[in-house]
């Protein structure tokens, strides 16, 4: 039977299933991902690598350079979600999909229509003064020049986990129970190398079936019930019944 197929049918009978997705899902939409040969954190700016200039350290030692880097480099306010965001979307609406857990911090998932989502390293289009936690969005933050600030004077922060800093410990927990409770459990777009994230696989139970849609291997493909290498965006949409 065709891989598809095979999917298609893990999902009809599932009673309960979760998406665990990383920058993969993204690409189409013309965000790069992280991890692979070509990746940002392949890549480096006057001798620091971009994985160092999205850590805590840096962002206090230097937040005018990291507004800087992060609006050039990390902050993509015109992407669009591609027909992998639109497929979860539908999945979700027909009662097949139970939540999506990401580590994208893009929300292109809400954009196309996913009510449920676990954004567990947060949201580029939050932004917090560390003062008075009054929160502004990401057109703010591109329409000011140097370190934003609130209208209070303090200094905003992304609402994002950056390198050096805990998970939310509560949606942490959220998306272990999903974990565990799930039959099915749909991976792609992510080397699953990143934890506490990669580690929701092994909350599976050991009747659940996991899938992992990647181009690239990963830590679990021996844990895996079906592999598929193509390109995640039309393997989603097929399976979801949507024109890739």
């Amino acid at each position: 039977m065709d891989q598809i197929e095979i999917l298609k049918g893990w999902i009809k009978e599932s009673p309960h299933t979760v998406f665990l997705g990383g920058a993969g899902v993204s690409t189409a939409s013309g965000i790069p991902d992280f991890r692979s040969a070509h990746g940002l954190y392949m890549q480096k700016k006057q001798g620091i690598s971009y994985e160092e200039m999205l850590s805590h350290t840096y962002y206090v030692r230097h937040t005018e350079e990291f507004y800087d880097f992060l609006r050039r480099v990390m902050l993509y306010p015109d992407a669009k979600p591609n027909p992998a965001h639109y497929a979860l979307a539908k999945l979700e609406r027909e009662g097949k999909l139970e939540a999506v857990i990401t580590q994208n911090i893009d929300g292109l998932h809400q954009m196309a229509g996913s009510k449920n989502v676990l954004e567990l390293h947060g949201s580029e289009n939050r932004y917090l003064c560390e003062k008075c936690g009054r929160a502004y969005d990401m057109a703010y933050v591109l329409e000011r020049p140097g370190i934003p600030q609130c209208a209070c004077g303090g200094v905003l922060k992304p609402d994002v986990v950056l390198y050096e800093e805990p998970l939310d410990q509560a949606l942490l927990y959220r998306a272990v129970t999903y974990a565990k409770n799930a039959r099915l459990m749909l991976v792609a777009g992510t080397s699953l190398v990143v934890y506490p994230v990669a580690g929701l696989v092994d909350y599976l139970g050991e009747d659940a079936r996991l899938v992992l849609i990647n181009r690239d291997p990963t830590p679990y493909d021996s844990r895996a019930d079906l592999i598929i290498r193509e390109d995640l965006t039309q393997v989603l949409a097929q399976a979801a019944g949507l024109e890739a």
